[in-house]
C-alpha cells in the first residue's frame, strides 16, 4: 500500500512539473567540453523531473570576462540574453575559468564579484518568473579559485540565491585525487570536465539540493 502510494504522489508530481522549463547557464560544466549534452547531470535530472531543458553553456566562457578573440564568447552579463524568458528554473554553474583568469588579483575578483550580482540581476528580469541557483567550481587547488569560492558565496548569499557548494567535504566529486579523475573525468589531468560516469555519481548529490529549493514554495 506504502509503495503504491508513493508510485502515485511520484507520478502525480511528474504531471504537474511537466511543460516546465530549466535552463543551466554557464561555461563547459555546462556545456560539457568534447562530450554530449546529453550525458550531463543536469540534462538527465531535466529528463527524469519532466522538464523542458535549455543549455546555455560555452566551452571556454566567464561570468565577468569577454573572451570573444579568445573564440569563447562574450561575458555572462551579455549571454544572458539567450535565455528563455518562459524558464522556471535558472541553474547558473560557472566561476572555474573566471578563477584562472583572476588568479590573486584583488581587482579582477572584485569586478567578478560585481559582475555576477549584475548577471543575477539580469536574469531576474530576463527570466521573471524563474528561480535562479548556482552550482559553484570544483575544489581545484590554483590561485584563484578559492577567491572566487569565497565570492561566489558572498555575493548569492546578498542575492539570496541558493548554492550548490562543490567545497564542501560532502561533495562526491574529488578533483584532487588522480584516480578518480582517471575514473570520472574526461581526461586524467582534467580538473573541470565530468565523464558520464561522473555525471552519474554526482546526480544525487545535486538532485538532494535541487529538491531543496526547486520543490519550496
Amino acid at each position: 500500500m506504502k509503495k503504491t502510494l508513493f508510485t502515485a504522489v511520484c507520478l502525480l508530481s511528474c504531471l504537474l512539473l511537466r511543460g516546465r522549463t530549466i535552463a543551466v547557464f554557464g561555461d563547459s560544466y555546462v556545456a560539457n567540453h568534447r562530450a554530449p549534452k546529453e550525458e550531463t547531470w543536469h540534462a538527465k535530472w531535466a529528463v527524469r523531473h519532466g522538464y523542458e531543458y535549455q543549455n546555455v553553456g560555452r566551452n571556454g566562457g566567464c561570468v565577468a570576462f569577454d573572451r570573444t578573440r579568445e573564440r569563447f564568447g562574450p561575458a555572462m552579463t551579455v549571454r544572458y540574453a539567450q535565455l528563455s524568458p518562459e524558464a522556471d528554473i535558472v541553474l547558473i554553474i560557472a566561476g572555474h575559468n573566471d578563477a584562472d583568469k583572476c588568479g590573486c588579483n584583488k581587482d579582477s575578483l572584485r569586478m567578478f564579484r560585481d559582475s555576477l550580482a549584475v548577471v543575477i540581476d539580469r536574469i531576474r528580469l530576463q527570466c521573471p518568473r524563474a528561480r535562479v541557483g548556482y552550482v559553484t567550481p570544483w575544489a581545484v587547488d590554483r590561485p584563484g579559485f578559492e577567491g572566487i569560492h569565497r565570492a561566489i558565496l558572498k555575493v548569492c548569499r546578498k542575492k539570496k540565491v541558493p548554492v550548490l557548494d562543490n567545497f564542501r567535504k560532502d561533495c562526491p566529486v574529488h578533483v584532487l585525487d588522480a584516480e578518480f579523475r582517471r575514473r570520472y573525468f574526461q581526461a586524467p589531468q582534467d580538473k573541470a570536465h565530468l565523464n558520464a560516469a561522473g555525471h552519474n555519481l554526482y546526480l544525487p548529490y545535486a538532485e538532494r539540493w535541487m529538491d531543496t529549493w526547486v520543490t519550496k514554495e
